[in-house]
C-alpha cells in the first residue's frame, strides 16, 4: 500500500524522528558515561533541542496549511506558540 504524504507533513514527521532518536541517543550516553555530572550536561543540551525542534515543526507545518487558513488565525497560532515558549523558558 503506497501511502502519500504531503511536503509539509513528511518534514514535520522526519524532524520528530530526527527529535526522538536524539533523546534516545542521549539516554544511551547517560548509560554509557554512568556518571550524574555529564548526565546533567547531556539532559540540559537536550533542553536546548526540544524547543527548537517544537518552533521549527510547527512553522512548518503552519507553511504547509497557509493557504487553508486566514492570515488573523496564522497570527494567533504563532502568537500561541510565542507564549509557549515565552511561558516555557522564563520559568519562575
Amino acid at each position: 500500500m503506497l501511502f502519500f504524504l504531503e511536503k509539509a507533513l513528511f518534514v514535520m514527521i522526519f524532524f520528530r524522528v530526527l527529535s526522538g532518536s536524539v533523546e534516545v541517543f542521549a539516554a544511551y550516553l547517560m548509560f554509557r558515561f554512568n556518571d550524574l555530572e555529564k548526565a546533567i550536561i547531556i539532559n540540559s543540551s537536550l533542553a536546548l533541542i526540544g524547543p527548537f525542534i517544537f518552533i521549527l515543526t510547527t512553522i512548518v507545518g503552519l507553511f504547509g496549511i497557509a493557504d487553508k487558513i486566514s492570515f488573523q488565525k496564522f497570527i494567533f497560532i504563532l502568537l500561541g506558540v510565542c507564549l509557549i515558549m515565552f511561558g516555557v523558558l522564563k520559568g519562575e
